[in-house]
């Protein structure tokens, strides 16, 4: 199974099989995409976005990192700041069975929306 991960937050194993109830781990192939958010309007009019990246690559990097751990092969994308392009992004070169939106059920709804892809709303 190939899972994409929208982790806007960082999330851990236990969260990620919440999402994905009798599915195993270590048989997956998992994506993280983590948004490089902006931290205010004037970052983003002025193209700060350094610490937006780094914090969103470190947030990846945790989320993949406790899946490795669960036996799933596991990377990181960081993405767009808007998720919806960020996802639309990864779908490009990972072709995704499911996606796992976590603790935003409006932002799974905007994601089911926008692809052709089954979403999975994890609180």
């Amino acid at each position: 199974m190939r899972i994409l991960v929208l982790a806007r937050e960082a999330v851990d194993a236990a969260r990620v099989r919440a999402g994905l109830p009798g599915e195993d781990l270590s048989d997956a192939e998992v994506l993280v995409v983590a948004p490089a958010d902006e931290q205010s309007t004037l970052q983003f009019w002025m193209s700060d976005s350094d610490d937006a990246i780094a914090e969103a690559s470190d947030r990846g990097d945790e989320v993949a990192d406790e899946l490795r751990s669960e036996g799933a092969r596991a990377r990181t994308e960081t993405g767009e700041a808007d998720p919806i392009l960020a996802v639309r992004d990864a779908l490009a070169t990972f072709p995704a069975d499911r996606i796992l939106v976590f603790g935003d059920e409006e932002l799974a709804q905007q994601v089911r929306n926008s692809v052709d892809v089954e979403v999975t709303a994890v609180s």
